[in-house]
């Protein structure tokens, strides 16, 4: 291919129409954009969406994707701009990859993201291995964070508009994958403007509400889908304070989240009192004060690294941490203990860092994202 040749927009040196790019689509506004905006640009589009658990089930549920009602969506969208559409079963991957996980990481009294695990072990996974037996040149999603090339390769960023921004729930996204991945709407500066665009196709969910759920989980309920995967997990225990003194009972260790402080039944005792702690194995709850929740220092593993030199090729990076979806990065020093594990140490203490989040590490300055790694112990 002569050097004079431009790149197209998700570029490769040819034109759109010799280019075949795989849009992982949830039904769901964003993926549909995504995968609008390409056909229009004239790319040989490929739709393909997931059946991630058992959608019979689920045809009433609304506000979580990958449902019989979101695959008829997806569906719809790929008639309305003319572009071959498939539906893959992937039920049992999902249920052994992410469901089981997270059911035996909350009985073990942590706080899973299971978003997270489905984009590694499932989406940038055995869908980006089917899009490459398509012989797609590329795989394109509707998440919003950025793809930039710097000079050692493809580069994760955050998404222009702080308020979409998914890197949290990305970065196990491996070098790898970058390459092969686009997100095409991570320089928008807001939803309206997606919302804007699904208008402009004429695309059938361009006013259907965002997903809110964990798709597995509906209404948020935890705990009812955890007892229905564990029978017995919901076994009453003791509340108790941080020198074992109990303070009352409560109905579950699965109903309760490091930093929870409504809903404990034990009011009157003074101070505010939060959950510190959780033991399944002697199936106690332990409830401090709010100065028992600051965390300084974090062992984290399975590290994905992003940086352009090695993990372990200095004793220490100054970077910034996010160690929940919802909180800003925060400044500290992370310090690699092995080839994929390190302690974090935070500049200021947080409160609530709990075992099983993610910590994901951002550049000083700037958009960058060097990875993450996982909480395994608070």
């Amino acid at each position: 291919m002569p050097r004079d040749v431009a790149l197209n927009s998700l570029g490769f040196a040819k034109p759109p129409s010799e280019t075949r790019v795989v849009v992982a689509m949830s039904g769901g506004v964003d993926s549909s954009v995504v995968a609008a905006m390409l056909a229009e640009e004239g790319y040989e589009v490929v739709g393909v969406t997931l059946q991630l658990y058992d959608h019979g089930a689920a045809l009433a549920k609304k506000g979580a994707c990958c449902a019989g009602r979101d695959i008829h969506d997806a569906r719809r969208v790929a008639e309305t701009m003319g572009f071959p559409h498939y539906v893959l079963d992937y039920e049992n991957t999902f249920r052994q990859a992410v469901i089981e996980e997270f059911a035996d990481a909350y009985l073990a009294g942590a706080t899973p993201v299971p978003c997270i695990r489905c984009n590694e072990r499932v989406k940038f996974k055995d869908l980006l291995a089917t899009a490459k037996d398509l012989d797609a040149d590329c795989m394109a999603t509707g998440h919003y964070i950025q793809r930039k090339v710097g000079p050692g390769g493809p580069e994760l960023h955050q998404a222009a508009d702080p308020a979409r921004d998914q890197s949290y729930f990305l970065f196990s996204t491996t070098p790898e994958q970058l390459d092969y991945l686009r997100f095409p709407l991570g320089h928008l500066a807001s939803k309206a403007e997606t919302r804007a665009l699904a208008a402009k196709y004429g695309l059938p969910v361009a006013d259907k509400p965002d997903s809110q759920d964990i798709c597995f989980v509906p209404n948020g309920d935890y705990a009812a889908v955890i007892e229905k995967l564990r029978p017995g997990a919901a076994d009453p225990g003791e509340i108790v304070d941080l020198d074992g003194n109990v303070l009352g009972d409560h109905r579950g260790v699965i109903h309760y989240t490091i930093g929870q402080r409504k809903g404990l039944g034990i009011g009157g005792l003074g101070e505010p009192l939060y959950v510190v702690k959780l033991d399944p194995d002697t199936r106690r709850v332990i409830v401090g004060p709010k100065a028992a929740l600051s965390t300084r220092i974090i062992p984290v593993r399975e590290i994905n690294w992003l940086g352009d030199a090695p993990f372990d090729s200095r004793p220490e990076w100054h970077l910034k941490v996010k160690v929940r979806s919802t909180r800003p990065p925060r400044e500290a020093i992370l310090r690699p203990t092995g080839p994929t594990t390190a302690e974090v140490e935070l500049l200021a203490p947080e409160d609530g860092v709990s075992a099983g989040q993610a910590c994901v590490f951002y550049a000083p300055e700037g958009s960058r994202i060097f990875g993450g790694g996982w909480i395994w112990k608070g």
